[in-house]
């Protein structure tokens, strides 16, 4: 998004070698079915060494309130394990114990380990993303989020971000927008 801090945005689609397979091939699938893809959503190249959120800000001088972070939670049922991505502002933290253990309907919910997340989500540590996530996980995107102008979400590797309008993120196929997902 031009005028995002320090970084070069360029065209998403136009650069899938910054992109992790599945969230590249995602965004493709996405623009057949949404032409604000092509020229909204954009990706940039940054050190691998600043993909945390509180580096990454302060490197690119990006506003913290553009960011959102996307945490992988599951829980079980019965024995069948439910799993979902929470996209949240950078300012928030994700309510695990309250709002989606409710939306998982499990009596407890925890994080994914590092190991598991990025074995199954086929992305990088610090660059998970809820675009090109497996097929079984929800996408739960807090609505503060939706609301938000730009925001920047990882891009499934920690060599590159993506950032897009909160409204169009909302709009991704399967995206459940949820009030109340992220506390203060």
């Amino acid at each position: 998004m031009p005028g995002l801090g320090t970084l070069t945005w360029v065209a998403a689609l136009d650069h899938p070698d910054l992109l992790a397979p599945g969230t590249a091939a995602a965004l493709r699938s996405w623009a057949d079915r949404d032409d604000r893809v092509a020229s909204r959503v954009t990706v940039a190249s940054i050190d691998p060494d600043l993909a945390d959120t509180v580096a990454l800000t302060a490197a690119y001088d990006l506003p913290l309130d553009a960011s959102a972070n996307c945490v992988v939670v599951a829980g079980r049922r019965a024995g069948d394990e439910r799993v979902a991505a929470a996209v949240v502002l950078a300012t928030t933290r994700a309510d695990v114990n309250s709002a989606i253990k409710r939306l998982l309907d499990v009596r407890k919910a925890s994080f994914l380990s590092i190991d598991r997340a990025v074995a199954e989500s086929a992305m990088e540590y610090g660059g998970i993303t809820p675009i090109g996530l497996p097929a079984g996980w929800r996408v739960l995107v807090d609505s503060r989020v939706a609301e938000s102008g730009p925001v920047i979400v990882g891009s499934g590797l920690r060599r590159s971000k993506v950032a897009m309008p909160g409204d169009l993120l909302a709009a991704m196929p399967g995206v459940e927008v949820v009030e109340g997902l992220a506390l203060d």
